[in-house]
């Protein structure tokens, strides 16, 4: 048997000669209406095949000595920047007290004349000009029986006014307005700290810490340790010549660990119903508090997850996150070379309550009561979760099955037009008949 004759019987396509075919207008119709079905239908699974959506991943996070970068803006409307100290503390033992790596202090106008920023550059009241260069080469002031700090620039000497406050801070003495220390006279420490009485101050930048469960606080005065203790001096911050004193006032108008997520990242997060914007991985920001009582407290307990962006392509090895942190400016940890964002996302409880003591009646809570004593300022204790969240890009369709939906979308649509086309056809032709009869 010829191998045409093999074939033929296996053809399942059993076609028709031309003589026996008939054309009809509704049959053209339905043609046309099929082959658009068809185009819209293809474009729909093209559009669903090239979307990119974000799936979220829930994992054990297993990192291990990561550091994490904290970026900040608050703005303290009644207190001068002299009397403000940023401390970071965490449980591993590191304690990096008066912090100025990356942050800025920038001084602000009262809010009487507007609070807008007057200096950004002066970020304590003393600078290369304090020091007394047209003194003897040979002077040594004296510490007033505090040892000599050892950043000192002249062995066993205390030549300017910051040097006998380290001295004084070493041992845990209060130190005041300098008065009847020379070298603070000299410089009209006093003087110039009078004048920024009135002012309020801005506390913006970033820095970066052991990525463990620490604390970090705004507090007045020059901080130091006595002992296990660490204590402030706030003799300064309670004598205020300013009616009212200085009071801890505040607007957060940002806080975060870790880099922002770009505007196009966080638009593929969420829904359109429930958009995705930076609040939601930064609850604190804009956040107002506002007190008349100089011996306020302020507590921001925060629970931080770490989060990471994997875009569509990214790869697990390569990017800016194998460089050692130490070479990497601040502002520029978590960020990989292919796209994808190392962050974190953080919930927050807050509480508040005067150094003074006594019942919370004024906030709606008679049966709480404070203890008395302790510092006051501005503190956020972070702890880190043991999760991780990993938002990863994907195509909702395989190459695969955008073939295999183009294919159903073909055949079911010439199908199911072809039913109709026989149905409007057969239609016809009984009516025809019965017309003829």
């Amino acid at each position: 048997m010829p191998a045409k004759s093999r074939f033929t019987r296996l053809d399942a396509f059993t076609k028709t000669v031309e003589d026996a075919r008939v054309r009809t207008t509704s049959g053209g119709i339905v043609t046309i209406v099929s082959l658009l079905v068809v185009f819209y239908l293809v474009w729909g699974e093209w559009s669903e095949y090239r979307r990119i959506v974000v799936h979220p991943e829930l994992i054990v996070d297993k990192g291990r000595g990561e550091k994490m970068e904290i970026h900040l803006n608050v703005s303290f409307p009644r207190i001068p920047c002299e009397l403000l100290t940023l401390d970071v503390m965490d449980v591993s033992g590191d304690q990096q007290t008066g912090v100025m790596h990356g942050i800025s202090k920038v001084r602000l106008a009262p809010q009487s004349e507007g609070g807008q920023a007057i200096d950004v550059k002066a970020l304590d009241l003393h600078s290369e000009d304090d020091i007394a260069t047209h003194l003897d080469p040979e002077y040594c002031g004296e510490c007033y029986g505090a040892p000599s700090p050892p950043a000192a620039r002249k062995k066993d000497c205390c030549n300017t006014c910051e040097e006998v406050r380290e001295a004084y801070a070493s041992k845990s003495w209060a130190f005041g307005r300098g008065d009847n220390v020379e070298q603070c006279e000299r410089e009209h420490y006093s003087e110039r700290l009078d004048s920024q009485r009135k002012e309020g101050c801005r506390i913006e930048g970033g820095l970066r810490v052991n990525k463990v469960v620490g604390n970090f606080h705004i507090a007045p005065g020059r901080s130091f340790s006595n002992g296990n203790i660490h204590v402030h001096d706030l003799n300064n911050f309670y004598e205020s010549p300013v009616e009212g004193g200085h009071t801890f006032t505040h607007q957060v108008h940002h806080l975060r660990f870790g880099p922002q997520l770009p505007e196009e990242v966080t638009k593929n997060l969420g829904s359109k119903a429930l958009p995705w914007t930076n609040h939601h991985i930064n609850p604190l920001d804009e956040t107002h508090q506002e007190t008349d009582d100089p011996a306020y407290n302020y507590m921001y307990f925060v629970k931080v997850v770490s989060t990471s962006y994997l875009p569509l392509g990214w790869q697990s090895k390569g990017g800016q996150r194998e460089i050692p942190h130490e070479l990497v400016p601040i502002g520029g940890h978590g960020h990989g070379r292919d796209g994808s964002v190392e962050t974190h996302q953080y919930s927050v409880t807050s509480h508040k309550r005067s150094l003074i003591g006594g019942s919370d009646a004024g906030e709606g809570h008679k049966e709480r009561l404070h203890m008395r004593g302790g510092i006051p300022g501005v503190f956020f204790s972070y702890d880190i979760s043991p999760m991780k969240v990993i938002n990863r890009e994907e195509r909702t369709k395989t190459l695969t099955g955008f073939l295999t939906g183009v294919c159903a979308v073909i055949g079911g649509t010439l199908t199911v037009a072809a039913a109709i086309d026989r149905g409007v056809y057969e239609g016809t032709q009984r009516v025809k008949k019965l017309h003829q009869r």
